[in-house]
């Protein structure tokens, strides 16, 4: 079966909290200290504290490590697309901070790190355009997807390099991003896998519409990895918004467990079904103590999309994933 893996900050791994990581995951993801603006704050500084207690922690207690990420239209800091006048940098000297940046960071860890989230979110959403329109794409051209990725395998040969994606259940991004790895593989670059995000919820995906993503992706015929799993008791939205009176009341009721179990079940009946292509599942965070979803979409209204609550308890979330 595929290794079982929690996206993971420094902070938590002291006491109790990193011997809960050890006891119900094998494999860690570093859920913001590998970014680029946290790593490379500065153009020729690098702050690896954070990164280097998460891979320590993981090789101590032998668990696998998935980098994350080093190409991301966010988290970056600002200086990596301007000179020191404050204009826009040339494409000629953007790709080359980009290709000292991911060689350094996949150096350090060569041999640790068994597989790298690559480019992350390069797809557009919007219906009619194929690249999201980030710093990336206006200043270089597509050409630094493929270009981070022979970086990547230039300094680790050995890791399995992945282009990673959310909203992966829409048909028109991912015709677009297979359309994408098949030209990029066909020139001969090195994409060797694909991460699909999965941040879901009580309402989607439908089996139907998971079932259709894998057989979709399986065309390609490499590996799949399930890399940020979590799924909101709340209905799906796609926006950030402003707080509404009914988003007030975020008791978890026995109707949002209940609910939420019911579509873990459901994700993991066909994960296991696709057990061949899938390599890998890692939930985005530890318990419902700390998510994102805590913020997103709608700021300060609490979520429980993970498989174990505030004190650590399994929910009927897990029983439906380990009852098989």
């Amino acid at each position: 079966m595929f290794p079982i893996g929690v996206a993971v900050s420094s902070r938590a791994l002291p006491g109790n909290e990193g011997q809960f990581i050890i006891s119900q995951f094998n494999s860690v993801t570093p859920e913001n200290d590998m970014k680029m603006g946290v790593i490379h704050p500065r153009e020729h500084e690098y702050d690896f504290k954070g990164a280097d207690a998460i891979v320590d922690f993981a090789v101590r207690n032998r668990m696998k490590i998935r980098g994350h990420t080093l190409c991301w239209h966010s988290q970056v800091a600002g200086w990596m697309f301007t000179d020191n006048k404050g204009d826009t940098v040339s494409k000629a000297t953007l790709l080359q901070r980009l290709k000292e940046h991911i060689t350094t960071v996949v150096t350090r860890y060569k041999g640790k790190i068994y597989a790298w989230d690559v480019v992350n979110e390069a797809i557009s959403d919007r219906h009619g355009e194929f690249y999201r329109n980030s710093a990336w794409l206006r200043i270089c051209g597509p050409e630094f997807i493929e270009k981070a990725f022979e970086w990547a395998h230039a300094a680790d040969p050995e890791a399995v390099l992945f282009y990673n994606d959310y909203n992966e259940i829409d048909p028109d991004k991912r015709t677009k991003i297979i359309q994408m790895i098949r030209a990029l593989r066909k020139k001969g670059v090195p994409v060797q896998g694909v991460g699909l995000q999965g941040h879901w919820a009580i309402n989607e995906p439908s089996g139907a519409q998971l079932e259709k993503t894998f057989a979709d992706f399986a065309v390609l015929k490499i590996p799949l990895q399930i890399t940020e799993l979590d799924i909101s008791v709340y209905p799906k939205e796609h926006e950030a918004r402003a707080r509404r009176a009914n988003d007030y009341d975020t008791s978890f009721t026995k109707e949002k467990e209940i609910a939420q179990a019911a579509q873990y079940q459901v994700c993991f009946e066909i994960f296991r079904k696709y057990k061949a292509l899938l390599t890998g599942v890692t939930f985005w965070n530890i318990s419902d103590r700390h998510s994102w979803l805590d913020d997103f979409p709608v700021r300060g209204r609490k979520d429980y999309p993970l498989l174990f609550d505030r004190n650590f308890q399994p929910k009927k979330a897990f029983q439906a994933v380990v009852a098989f």
